[in-house]
């Protein structure tokens, strides 16, 4: 069914994060991690429709439809003390921490890491050959010499450590998680807020420079004043502005400075669509875009001095001629890179991904394991007993089917963990941990003497929330000899981190893959079904499971939206406005999680926002780091900061960073309900939003209600072109190709 729609209008709430409608995803990542980047169209709106209350009728009972057609200051030293931190910087200090550990680990067992790229094997000797080319000891072809995929060395790499004893696990809880980073000491942010101020740059960001650069941020700073860049939300032409006013006429737009600044600035950007890597001809074209005089020359510069680094995993195409492109022509032959993509890439997400693709390679390459010979012969059992890493694909309802693999394994004598990608994920599925609370220790088995956990099967549900980073820690410290099952529902929504794990892993088809057969129940099971095909069909819905309430505007959504969640779905499905999620496209807009927060917090729970805009009762959504949302509510607030109930547990975010890190909750994006669900879901489309919708968005949007879904539909044959024509964003990574290169693909 579709509905009347005012027509497309622009995208309010992809633009407002990240500009073109290319980049609606980093808008929501940005937006749901840190502090967007250019949030300023606050489209405001009112709590009743454009025309009045002339409409008195409730939505589900006139609609029974059969069918569907930034970042705020840290936090401040005192004294002697350590600075209070946020949750957000304890966990990612934790994870620091730990991605330290592994690295250690790493490199006693196989030798130093090469200086100056924290790389070895084959992309150290790709920015060799790049580095020799530029000095001329090379030609230009020794660029791209690279083993083709499955010719590398590394397929043979001996296990990492002996498989865990019987020796009692150790609780080992990260010591990052209780002490985190110090605040920058409040010297070091005086004189960069001087220097900032002299540069006519906001002082407000002296404390997030501070504690970008270190103790000499300023020298830093006034040297190179483009590293203004490193701080979230700080454009080019701010950071160009800066650099104007401080170094005059000395800088220019080729400046050595400015490029290195502007290709990691890109490189950061794109992670934020979800991008390990981008083709060199793409950063190259940015560099143009931003008047660099010599994009070839400068990039070619910052590759060697080590800046970024230089990939090349694919298979050269053949020429026109028959024979072999080549590939080392230069790095201006476009012909050239389109037979041989060359990738450039941060050491960041190189060193996660490539640590990724060996610790998946060492669980892969594990034997048959006799101790599953006793169990109940299903095909995940099979597949888990022939290897150590097995994926499995399916539903909601298919989360069963690892959960009792976990039981058999118990059964048998093992040691089973099951781990879920947020804290309702483990309320749906009783006995489940997070994958947050696993790493940090808080949460599991704990780790053997080793490091690794002291587990022999390990189901991680919410697969495809499995960034790289994240997940490279995660297999990593997996015990030789354990078993890994990745599950997950390939057609949601990607993780809000770079990398596309579970994606590359499907499609590098290097370990046993199961599929399950089991469908999701009632009309919302049928209807997102269809969805996940490409199809948006008409359901039977006799218990008004599916509702469809069609709108003229962005004013009426929201007047539809309040009412639906205050009136309608409580009295004619039963479920109470707490129990009721709505998700929407993005944060700003007419009818954004802003607008539609503020609809509805006048309406079920008034206050004046004594707490920092926040009042006792409001339902918020809390972001400790990017890409992970808890659901709360607000009960008090002190000198403490906020104190919220999450989900029974109490948290406390420091008041410097309530501001970043907390928004109202009624109404989320589609990215942050990812890994949870709710009795009812309302799925709000207004005119402006039909540039940010795909199939990926509308699967993960309707499929969070549990027992009744209303879409307020504003967006007319757009709902249905992005289900038929809208696939998932296609992100560049090198995972699949290192798993090939490391492990010959299964048939």
């Amino acid at each position: 069914m579709t509905a009347p729609s005012e027509g497309p209008q622009p995208p309010t709430a992809a633009e407002e994060q990240a500009g073109p409608p290319a980049e609606d995803r980093a808008a929501e990542t940005a937006a749901d991690g840190t502090a967007a980047d250019g949030e300023t169209a606050d489209g405001g709106v009112e709590s009743t429709p454009a025309d009045g209350d002339a409409e008195t009728g409730t939505a589900v009972d006139e609609q029974p439809a059969p069918g569907t057609a930034g970042t705020g200051a840290p936090g401040t030293a005192d004294g002697e003390e350590a600075a209070k931190l946020s949750e957000a910087e304890a966990e990612l200090a934790a994870q620091r921490e730990l991605r330290g550990r592994i690295e250690q680990r790493k490199a006693e067992k196989e030798g130093p890491i090469r200086s100056g790229t924290k790389l070895s094997g084959q992309t150290a000797d790709l920015l060799a050959a790049v580095r020799a080319v530029e000095s001329g000891e090379k030609p230009s072809g020794a660029f791209f010499d690279s083993p083709r995929s499955g010719e590398g060395s590394a397929a043979t790499t001996a296990p990492r450590r002996p498989a865990p004893g019987p020796t009692e696990p150790v609780r080992q809880q990260i010591p990052g998680l209780q002490t985190g980073r110090r605040a920058a000491a409040p010297e070091t942010v005086e004189a960069v807020r001087a220097l900032l101020v002299e540069g006519g740059a906001p002082e407000t960001l002296a404390a997030q420079v501070a504690e970008s650069l270190g103790e000499q941020a300023a020298a830093t700073l006034r040297d190179n004043p483009w590293q203004l860049l490193s701080v979230s939300g700080v454009r080019p032409e701010q950071a160009d502005g800066f650099a104007r006013a401080l170094l005059g006429t000395e800088c220019g737009p080729g400046d050595e400075r400015r490029t290195a600044a502007l290709v990691t600035w890109q490189l950061e950007r794109a992670a934020l669509l979800g991008h390990t890597a981008l083709e060199s001809s793409a950063v190259r074209g940015a560099l143009a875009e931003r008047s660099v005089p010599d994009p070839d020359e400068a990039l070619q510069q910052v590759i060697a001095e080590g800046a970024v680094l230089v990939f090349q995993d694919g298979v050269p195409q053949e020429s026109e001629d028959g024979g072999e492109a080549e590939p080392g022509a230069g790095p201006g032959e476009e012909a050239a890179e389109q037979a041989v993509p060359v990738l450039l890439g941060l050491d960041r997400y190189a060193l996660a991904e490539e640590s990724l693709a060996d610790s998946l390679a060492r669980l892969a390459k594990a034997g048959a394991d006799a101790r599953w010979e006793a169990a109940e012969p299903t095909d995940l059992v099979r597949a888990v007993a022939a290897s150590g890493l097995v994926t499995h694909t399916g539903g909601e309802a298919s989360r069963a089917e690892p959960a009792r693999l976990a039981e058999a394994a118990t059964a048998l004598g093992l040691r089973a963990v099951v781990a879920v990608h947020s804290e309702d994920g483990s309320r749906r599925l009783g006995g489940a941990v997070t994958v947050s609370g696993l790493l940090a220790g808080t949460e599991g088995p704990g780790r053997d003497q080793d490091g690794a956990f002291a587990l022999d099967l390990l189901v991680v549900l919410d697969a495809p929330q499995l960034d790289v980073e994240t997940a490279a820690m995660l297999v990593e410290s997996m015990p030789d000899g354990g078993r890994l099952v990745l599950s997950g529902d390939p057609a949601l929504l990607a993780s809000a981190g770079a990398g596309r794990v579970f994606g590359d892993l499907l499609a590098a088809r290097v370990c046993p893959q199961i599929a399950s057969r089991t469908p999701d129940p009632g009309p919302i099971g049928e209807l997102v079904s269809g969805i996940g095909i490409g199809e948006l069909s008409q359901v039977e819905a006799p218990g008004k499971e599916v509702v469809i309430v069609p709108v003229r505007d962005a004013g009426e959504a929201v007047h539809r939206t309040v009412q639906l969640v205050a009136d309608s779905v409580p009295r004619a499905i039963g479920v109470p406005p707490a129990d009721t999620q709505v998700i929407t496209v993005g944060h700003g807009g007419s009818a954004g999680t802003r607008a539609l927060n503020a609809a509805l917090k006048q309406r079920l729970n008034p206050g004046p926002g004594r707490f920092g805009g926040f009042d006792p009762g409001d339902r918020v959504a809390y972001v400790p780091s990017p890409g992970r949302t808890r659901p709360g509510t607000v009960v008090s607030a002190d000198t403490e900061g906020l104190h919220l109930d999450c989900a029974g547990a109490p948290v406390v975010v420091p008041k410097e960073q309530v501001e970043s890190a907390v928004r109202h909750g009624w109404a989320m994006t589609a990215h942050q309900a990812t890994g949870m669900r709710w009795p009812a879901a309302v799925v709000v489309l207004p005119g402006d939003a039909a540039q940010g919708l795909s199939r990926p968005w509308v699967y993960t949007a309707f499929s969070r209600g549990e027992r009744h879904l209303s879409v307020v539909h504003g967006v007319d044959q757009a709902l249905p072109r992005a289900v038929a024509e809208i696939p998932t964003q296609e992100r560049t990574t090198r995972l699949r190709a290192l798993l090939e290169g490391l492990l010959a693909p299964t048939p």
